[in-house]
């Protein structure tokens, strides 16, 4: 199905702005562990906004999710679940390498594995995308978005250097490149699988469209199924921490004796500070973490929809997605202050790199719209 790729590229662009906002609402949340609000806003992101846009977007959906062969609902699940592992790891990669190395070895894993496996699984990496104008363009796209990553990796590099000495000390203290480095490509492969996970949904595409879903909206049943994997693997986690934490009494407001993470911790909740006395605003903290969940959930909301405009480059679609997180993720970064110290070359660099990004959402577009 043809679509209109210039269409897609502007929804997978608010998809990258849902991606890279999300986290803000996450910031005022008080009082509350890692693992309580991760969970808690998790249950909106992978539970109740996938099932609630499916049941509003799509027909039938639950006729066509138990009419699915069973081996597309398994490998949609699995992909799931092993992206899961991938989101759990990057807070660590974060930790070991540091904000600017750890994002380009697994924002550049992730970008390079979701993108090109799936068409070199299905054989058409050779004889569709390097056969023809418009695949060959739609590859150099994905080779500058890779390269955009780099030089935005370099611009936050420079940043962390410009930062001053007793600040650096805190970040180089955790500083393990070789744990790092296999942290991050742990994680950089893990979180390719939800690209997988979408491919393995086609049949589950095809029967949505088949049962008169429109087409922006065929990819929404397939959401629910790879999120639940995504969900499986998240609740286990935050189960453990739980568990270990003795932290559920927050979700009703209480306190304990047990650490409370700040909002700015990594996936895995490690660092802490000690609890305050006051009770959890349980009412904003509810809030807060619902709209964080569902700003959550419409990146991949979004990103269907940029997929069914791709044509038959529906994979380039991958990369479109974690070039637009990446640019408004950065955007973020500036309107909050982040670069506000950083030198006239480092920011020159950094725009260079958006600059690139931009550049090569562009390029693939194109190059769908030729095929």
């Amino acid at each position: 199905m043809g679509g209109n790729p210039l269409f897609g590229v502007f929804f997978h662009w608010l998809g990258g702005l849902s991606s890279a906002s999300f986290y803000v609402p996450y910031k005022k949340v008080r009082l509350w562990s890692w693992e309580i609000f991760w969970l808690t806003g998790g249950i909106f992101s992978w539970i109740f906004a996938p099932w609630i846009a499916a049941f509003i977007g799509t027909e039938d959906v639950l006729g066509v999710l138990s009419g699915a062969p069973t081996s597309t609902l398994q490998w949609c699940y699995f992909f799931g679940a092993l992206w899961g592992f991938g989101g759990l790891t990057f807070g660590l990669t974060m930790r070991y390498l540091g904000v600017s190395l750890g994002m380009a070895v697994a924002l550049g894993l992730t970008t390079a594995f979701g993108t090109l496996v799936p068409p070199i699984f299905a054989g058409e990496f050779v004889d569709t995308l390097l056969a023809e104008t418009g695949g060959q363009i739609v590859f150099l796209g994905i080779l500058l978005t890779l390269v955009g990553i780099v030089v935005v990796a370099m611009a936050g590099h420079a940043k962390e250097k410009e930062v001053p000495q007793e600040e650096r000390v805190k970040t180089i203290a955790e500083f393990d490149y070789r744990k790092g480095i296999m942290v991050a490509i742990f994680s950089g492969i893990m979180s390719s699988c939800f690209a997988y996970g979408l491919a393995a949904g086609e049949p589950i595409r095809q029967a949505s469209l088949a049962a008169g879903t429109g087409t922006l909206w065929q990819g929404l049943p397939v959401l629910c199924v790879v999120l639940a994997g995504g969900f499986t693997t998240n609740f286990i986690w935050c189960t453990v921490m739980i568990v270990r934490n003795k932290s559920a009494g927050q979700w009703i407001g209480r306190q304990n004796a047990s650490t409370i993470a700040p909002p700015s911790v990594s996936a895995l909740g490690e660092n802490s500070v000690p609890p305050a006395q006051s009770k959890p605003p349980l009412l904003l903290n509810y809030g807060l973490c619902a709209i964080a969940g569902t700003l959550w959930y419409l990146q991949f909301f979004f990103y269907t929809m940029g997929e069914s405009q791709m044509g038959r480059f529906g994979f380039s679609s991958w990369t479109l997605h974690m070039a637009s997180i990446i640019i408004f993720s950065t955007l973020w970064g500036f309107s909050l202050g982040e670069w506000r110290a950083s030198s006239s070359k480092t920011k020159r660099l950094v725009w260079l790199g958006i600059a690139l990004l931009v550049g090569s959402t562009g390029i693939i577009g194109y190059g769908n719209y030729l095929s």
